[in-house]
């Protein structure tokens, strides 16, 4: 199973006035941490939308905060596949305190593989042969390291 992670430091605009991570920002890092590992296998999501017309949309997400998150806090986000489709990819997410260890939140989601169409609606399509082959390389890829120790 892929397992991609990338550390953040929360930066101060995504804090409420109480100093604290406003939660739909956690939902977006999981978002930045999957177009990065897309990044790292040479299909960039901006490159997909411009070159193809194609991208993966979500289909379904389920998100549980656990614990808080503040401005200056380094938080380390990790995305691991739990399942390739013909359409879709199945993640599921986990955050953390870099420096407590301590869980920020956690949840699932699952991507559709979409072209996005001249009226700007969305059809499902399937995820090409070589996609999944970069995909497939990856089966046993972790950038973790003991980082998630």
């Amino acid at each position: 199973m892929i397992k991609f992670w990338r550390e953040i430091n929360v930066p101060w605009g995504e804090s409420d006035p109480f100093g604290l991570v406003y939660y739909p920002r956690m939902v977006a890092w999981f978002n930045d941490t999957e177009h990065e590992l897309f990044r790292h296998i040479g299909y960039p999501i901006e490159k997909m939308i411009e070159k193809d017309k194609t991208t993966f949309v979500m289909g379904e997400i389920q998100f549980r905060f656990i614990g808080p998150a503040a401005y200056g806090d380094r938080v380390m986000t990790k995305i691991s596949l739990e399942k390739l489709g013909q359409k879709t990819l199945h993640w599921v997410y986990e955050a953390k305190n870099s420096s407590t260890g301590k869980p920020v939140c956690e949840g699932k989601a699952t991507r559709v593989y979409a072209q996005i169409l001249d009226d700007g609606s969305l059809k499902s399509q399937l995820i090409p042969d070589y996609m999944i082959k970069a995909i497939e390389d990856l089966e046993q890829y972790d950038n973790s390291g003991t980082a998630w120790d």
